[in-house]
């Protein structure tokens, strides 16, 4: 029997959804020039509302994959995307609070944005770990991942149009509403493998004999008998290779939130263009990194198909990616414009091809706690969301210049590769210990 492909679906809306997952959360920053200057922030204030998002995505992240252990990737996934949607469309009537107030309720719409929106990558994780065999893994994660660029490709400049010809209150309520709809297809379409109307035995059986756990969201017994995450989590934190693993997470995750906080407000107030230009230009870095994601994955399962290490294969793409991220240095040293937009995409295509940490994820957790440990690995990453909005606002406002920001978000992508060289070895599937009673 030929086997389906409902998997490389599957996938497809991973990507949908992640698409949407990131343009909700760059919303603020295409609107943030407008936005800043209706409401009357300084650097610092406006670092602190990017910043905003990061610490309820932080503080979701274990409860998150707690969640998604519990009820499954589908129900989960679904609910965050129509809670994320619903206060995204909210920040839209913040307008009508004096500016005080409103402050006060778009950090915490924000807030709860994040927090919505917790379980999403932990859960995009399990999905291609239930659907995809180790060697078509990476590709996997690479697709959903590259979304995050293909969502400012697409997003960017409708944002920025829709900012210039009807005010920054449009993006809100047109992306909450995209965001709404969305969840509804989700909950309509998305299957465990076994389950699944399209997805045939030969097809399964590939996944399996690949490595895929096919059984991740089967429902299982109910013995009445709860077992607690933490002696996993505490096993997990002991665990040399994952602490670099995480270390790597965070200075990757830096580089993200430059391009999905500060970027266009450098563009506009560092570079001197309109937010129309920004909304446009900002895409452009954002193509190359879809690209540089892509490619990242495929390389890395092209060299497992070459019988080389698991370990080769991922590390090779996520080094030779920082490497290249680090260039965005060099914008310091450039006056025109046009060769900034060059640089910049360069970086942005390194930081795509490196990466490949969900794919190390889906390799590396346990087979029991996949949710919780895609969550603890977001967890550290995403402290990133919070460090670096409000940092980059406080070299902004004490130097007046946006060169020190440059230096410390490429001075990240070398620790990332410091952190994959010398701290995390051989990468492989974490066993845990069951919990004496």
């Amino acid at each position: 029997m030929k086997k389906t492909k409902v998997r490389w679906f599957i996938v497809l809306m991973l990507f949908l959804v992640t698409s949407v997952n990131y343009a909700d959360r760059a919303t603020i920053s295409i609107a943030g020039d407008a936005l800043q200057s209706d409401l009357g922030l300084n650097a610092v204030s406006m670092g602190y509302v990017f910043s905003a998002f990061g610490w309820a995505y932080v503080i979701g992240q274990i409860p998150g994959g707690i969640l998604l252990d519990k009820f499954g990737s589908k129900l989960v996934i679904g609910m965050s995307i129509l809670f994320w949607s619903i206060f995204t469309l909210l920040q839209g009537a913040i307008g009508f609070f004096a500016a005080g107030t409103a402050i006060i309720v778009l950090f915490a719409l924000r807030f709860l944005v994040g927090f919505a929106e917790a379980p999403s990558f932990p859960g995009n994780s399990r999905v291609v770990a239930a659907w995809f065999p180790s060697n078509e893994r990476g590709t996997a994660s690479a697709i959903f991942n590259s979304a995050q660029y293909f969502a400012l490709v697409i997003f960017s400049p409708l944002m920025g149009w829709l900012t210039y010809r009807f005010g920054w209150e449009s993006v809100f309520y047109v992306m909450g509403a995209i965001g709404i709809a969305l969840a509804l297809v989700w909950l309509k379409v998305i299957r465990n493998p076994r389950e699944h109307p399209r997805a045939n035995q030969a097809e399964i059986e590939y996944i399996e004999a690949g490595g895929g756990v096919v059984d991740m969201d089967q429902k299982k017994e109910n013995t009445g008998e709860k077992q607690s995450q933490w002696p996993f989590i505490k096993q997990l934190l002991k665990k040399r290779m994952l602490i670099g693993i995480y270390i790597a997470q965070y200075c990757i995750t830096t580089l993200t939130y430059f391009f999905l906080t500060w970027f266009p407000v450098y563009l506009v107030q560092g570079r001197g263009m309109s937010i129309l230009e920004a909304g446009f230009i900002a895409s452009l870095p954002a193509i190359c990194g879809f690209l540089g994601g892509i490619l990242g994955g495929m390389f890395s399962d092209f060299l497992l198909r070459k019988n080389l290490s698991l370990t080769i294969a991922r590390k090779t793409p996520i080094i030779i990616g920082m490497l290249l991220s680090c260039s965005m240095i060099i914008c310091n040293y450039v006056d025109a414009a046009w060769l900034v937009v060059v640089i910049m995409s360069l970086a942005f295509f390194g930081k795509g091809f490196g990466a490949l940490g969900w794919a190390v994820v889906s390799d590396t957790s346990p087979k029991q706690t996949a949710g919780v440990s895609g969550g603890l690995f977001n967890t550290f990453g995403n402290i990133a969301s919070i460090t670096t909005p409000i940092i980059i606002g406080y070299i902004v406002n004490a130097t007046g210049s946006f060169n020190g920001a440059l230096i410390f978000v490429g001075a990240n992508a070398l620790v990332a590769i410091l952190s994959y060289l010398f701290i995390v070895g051989k990468i492989e599937r974490v066993e845990l210990e069951a919990p004496t009673k």
